[in-house]
Order: structure tokens, then sequence, then C-alpha cells
């Protein structure tokens, strides 16, 4: 029983994660789970309750998914992250609560809405050649390079143009403040 109380808490956890937060439609969800995870552990019983519920929760929104977005060719790794992101995109959750894994009456609307949200990918990749070259960064980071470079050259014009910037600083803070 342990393992099944398990099951349960880790399917609710899961639909609460896809932000299905409705109690009432939460419960038929997991029943509905626990009862094909259950079909399946009286078919296999070395294999855990928790495991079966997760199996049968993704085959159920694989499914679901698929019927929604009509896409029953992709397989499950693509429909499931299209699926997901195409509920979240649309706000399923929160705009349709009871329709979530309901097959019997998805809102027109919300089948709309999920295949608007849909990603498609992009045009194919095609092969193309880059030649490099050099980047301009115009004159005045030319100067400013030189100016640099002969500054590292010299550590006493450094250590003077520094202490000139110092004063400079502190003659401008005095006169600001009078």
């Amino acid at each position: 029983m342990e393992a099944w109380n398990a099951a349960y808490v880790r399917t609710e956890d899961y639909l609460r994660a896809h932000r299905i937060h409705n109690r009432l439609h939460q419960s038929r969800l997991i029943q509905a789970v626990l009862e094909r995870a259950a079909r399946r552990h009286a078919e296999n019983p070395a294999i855990e309750p928790t495991t079966l519920a997760a199996e049968e929760m993704e085959r159920m929104m694989d499914d679901w998914f698929a019927g929604v977005l009509k896409a029953k060719d992709l397989r499950h790794d693509r429909i499931a992250i299209e699926g997901r992101v195409a509920l979240l995109l649309c706000d399923g959750p929160q705009r349709w609560p009871y329709a979530f894994l309901d097959s019997r009456s998805i809102p027109d609307e919300f089948a709309t809405a999920m295949r608007a949200s849909s990603i498609k990918a992009g045009p194919d990749m095609a092969v193309s050649s880059m030649v490099p070259r050099e980047i301009d960064l115009g004159p005045i980071t030319e100067a400013a390079g030189e100016t640099l470079e002969r500054i590292e050259r010299w550590p006493l014009l450094r250590v003077a143009l520094l202490w000139v910037l110092f004063l400079g600083a502190l003659l401008g803070i005095f006169y600001a403040t009078r």
C-alpha cells in the first residue's frame, strides 16, 4: 500500500508541475493513471507502482498531445516537448482547467490555441560559406589602442598620467563643492 501511496503523491506532484491545480480534476486524472498502472502491475508485479504510474502518465500525455496537436506521427520525445511547450504558451491549465488530458470534450478554442502555440521548426539547414574578414573598429579604437600600447611601454608616463588624472579629479571635486 505504501508503494501505491508514493505513486499517488508522485502523480499528483507531476500534475502540479504542469500547473494542474484543480483538485477535482487532479483526482480524476490520478485515478485514471493509477488504474492503468494497476492493470500493468497485475501483469508484471516486479515493477514498482511509481514507475508504472510515471510511464502511464507519459503515455496518456503523449496520446492526448498527439490528438490535440494532430501530430500522431511524431516520436515520443518530440510530441512531449511540443505538447508541453504549447500547453504552457497557450496558458491552457489556467484558461481551461478541466481540458487537460480530457479526451471526451476538448474545447475548440483550447485545441486552436494549442495548435497555434505549437513550435514549428524553421527552414531546413543549408550549407553556406562565410569568408573571414578583418573587423574594422574605426579610427578612434585604433588611436586608443596605440595610446595604451605607448603607455604600457613607458611606465613613468603611465604613473604620471595616473597622477594627473587623480589630481584633476580632486580639483574637480574641490571646485564643485565650493
